[in-house]
């Protein structure tokens, strides 16, 4: 396991090979001192622990840690406490450096066993007052196979933030942790305006996204955009209960390329069906920036 540092344009970050991580990620920006885009985590941050991570070859649970593809059922074991397989393989395994420098870095992990067989990277560059995220997934095995990805970061939850996207319709979640039906979104998770986050457990895929979200951190003076390529096209949403989980100060927005519970859905729900030697791959930006002297909390 080692830990790097990026630098440049105002932005700073940490980032482990332990699940390539980002373990922190501020913004020296504005006059506002030191702001935390995401929320910091340890060196040897795990997978209770808060951080950014990358889903590789799909992210979410896998109901009954089996699906059917190409006549065959393939099995996945559970690979942590929940009962589901659980977010992929990239984010409980050790990355290796493929190049590494003081503003942009990349790491590599490969996947020699199981159903999914693959080599994925994960580039990270600080640039133009924005960090940029690449994820690419490469299959490596001998047959086609359903891939997905996605990025799991965590983010502060002040009392004052505000989160600003678009999308069409949600999942209800269902036992077990499990996405179910689509249906409208209730009004609390309407944010196409800027609006606060639920004071309720909130986990739920936000479906048809449009790719851009907004975070603003009004007692910070600060504000947040996550740009995604049109490939990211559905989102997941995590908000902790505060009644019953106390001292969680932190909210998920994962933006993936497939739905929740994709592997289930008779049209692939965005899984990308990659033969030997096929590579998926796809971008995110993060930019902060300072919110306008005229914008107060509520």
């Amino acid at each position: 396991m080692a830990a790097l540092s990026l630098s440049a344009d105002g932005i700073e970050a940490r980032v482990s090979t332990l699940g390539g991580r980002v373990l922190s990620l501020d913004w020296l920006g504005a006059g506002n001192g030191r702001v935390p885009i995401l929320c910091a985590a340890a060196e040897g941050a795990g997978a209770k622990d808060r951080s950014a991570f990358p889903l590789v070859p799909f992210g979410n649970r896998l109901a009954e840690n089996a699906f059917l593809f190409g006549g065959r059922l393939h099995r996945l074991a559970a690979n942590t406490a929940d009962p589901f397989y659980l977010h992929g393989d990239g984010w409980l395994a050790e990355w290796h450096i493929l190049e590494a420098g003081t503003a942009a870095l990349t790491l590599g992990f490969c996947q020699k066993a199981g159903p999914y067989r693959y080599a994925a990277r994960q580039a990270l560059a600080i640039e133009d007052g924005a960090i940029r995220l690449t994820l690419t997934v490469e299959n490596r095995g001998k047959a086609p196979m359903p891939f997905g990805m996605g990025w799991h970061p965590f983010l502060p939850r002040t009392p004052q933030a505000r989160l600003q996207l678009r999308a069409r319709s949600f999942r209800t979640e269902e036992a077990g942790h499990l996405p179910g039906r689509t249906a409208p979104l209730p009004a609390d998770l309407d944010f196409a305006g800027p609006a606060p986050l639920p004071e309720r457990w909130v986990n739920n895929a936000l479906e048809d996204w449009d790719g851009h979200a907004r975070i603003l951190w009004p007692e910070r003076g600060a504000a947040l955009a996550m740009v995604a390529d049109p490939i990211f096209a559905h989102a997941f949403l995590f908000v902790p209960d505060r009644a019953t989980l106390p001292g969680r100060e932190w909210f998920c927005l994962e933006p993936m390329t497939h739905r929740a519970g994709a592997h289930g859905h008779a049209d692939g729900g965005g899984l990308v069906a990659l033969s030997p030697g096929e590579a998926l791959s796809g971008a995110l930006r993060l930019v902060p920036s300072a919110l306008p002297s005229g914008i107060a909390s509520s």
